[in-house]
Formats: C-alpha cells, structure tokens, sequence
C-alpha cells in the first residue's frame, strides 16, 4: 500500500477535526429568556457620572428598537462607581424597569457593594430586580468568552 495515501489522509482528517473543534468553540450564544436572539450585547457600566448612567441605558434603549426586543440579548454589568445606577433610589429607575420589562439583565458587582458597605457602614439598597454577581469584572470575562460583544459606551 502506498504509505503517502494514509499520511495525507490522516492529515485531512486532523484538519477536518479542527475545523470542527474551530467552529464549535466558536458557537454563537444561547439565551433563555431570547432563544430567537442573534444579537449579544454586554454593556459595562464601571462609571458613577450621571452622563454614563444615561449613555449605557440610551445605547440599550436605542439597539431594542433597532433590532426589537426578541432579536438581541443584552445585559448591562455594572461595578466599581457604575453599581450606583443599580441603587433603588437612582432617579433612572423607570427607565431600567422599562428595559427590564424588555429583557435587559443588570448585573451588580458585590465585591463591589460589600466594599461600600465596609467604607460606609450602610449597605446600598438595590433595585430589586438586578442581578447580583460576586465580581463584576470575572462576570464580565466569562460572559465575553460565551460570545457577548462588550462595549463600553
């Protein structure tokens, strides 16, 4: 038998294998809540500033309606200064309810909030709804590397 055959065989198949590892590790996300999504979006909120507070929620508001709600998975995470849009009392909070109501997660960094409550000795109420993660950034990394698109507006 003409061992070159066999050589180049097995390196097509090699190839072919990882082709298909390629492909598979690079599988679009899967969303629960929108499993028609073809869009996934994380915003990170990381600034206190007011004008970020609203950039973040605009730039959500602004993608539901270009791609309307079923079409994109958006989450905003927030930490470090950013976790204050989260508080129960932010004047933003209907807004974030009407984007809540639309699908969009909050995330909240808790290393972040126990921190707060170490400096200050109150605990931040949150709003309700938002989602606690233990630390913001690692949430962040694992998001992306499950095929999010970040942006930090």
């Amino acid at each position: 038998m003409n061992r070159n055959f066999f050589a180049g065989s097995k390196a097509a198949v090699a190839g072919l294998m990882l082709f298909v590892a390629a492909g598979i590790l690079h599988a679009e996300p899967v969303s629960e809540s929108k499993p028609f999504a073809e869009k996934f979006l994380l915003l990170q909120l990381s600034d206190g500033e007011a004008e970020k507070q609203d950039k973040v929620l605009s730039v959500a508001a602004n993608l539901l309606e270009y791609y309307g709600p079923d079409a994109i998975d958006i989450e905003i995470t927030t930490f470090g200064p950013g976790v204050r849009l989260m508080f129960a009392d932010n004047s933003r909070r209907e807004r974030i309810n009407s984007l809540m109501a639309q699908g969009v997660r909050f995330t909240v960094c808790m290393n972040t909030v126990n921190t707060i409550e170490r400096d200050t000795g109150t605990r931040p109420e949150l709003h309700p709804e938002s989602i606690p993660v233990d630390v913001g950034v690692a949430h962040i990394l694992d998001v992306v590397e499950d095929g999010y698109v970040l942006v930090r507006p």
